[in-house]
């Protein structure tokens, strides 16, 4: 009953508008060396890349009258 009454009078609190530590600073570096997340990074930007034009492509010609 006591761990209630603890849990009561601790959701009563107001709750700061500014939080003691930075946001950034508590997500900085936490996925470090994870492999799960080294893998989705080489993913994404190997997606990235496949989306850039290439530097050898030539465009289409059409079969359309010249506009001039």
């Amino acid at each position: 009953m006591a761990a209630v009454a603890k849990a009561k009078t601790k959701t009563k609190q107001p709750l700061s508008a500014e939080p003691d530590t930075p946001l950034e600073d508590v997500v900085w570096g936490a996925f470090a060396g994870d492999p799960i997340f080294l893998e989705a990074m080489k993913l994404g930007r190997k997606y990235r890349e496949s989306l850039r034009p290439k530097a050898n492509a030539k465009r289409k010609s059409s079969n359309a009258r010249p506009r001039h």
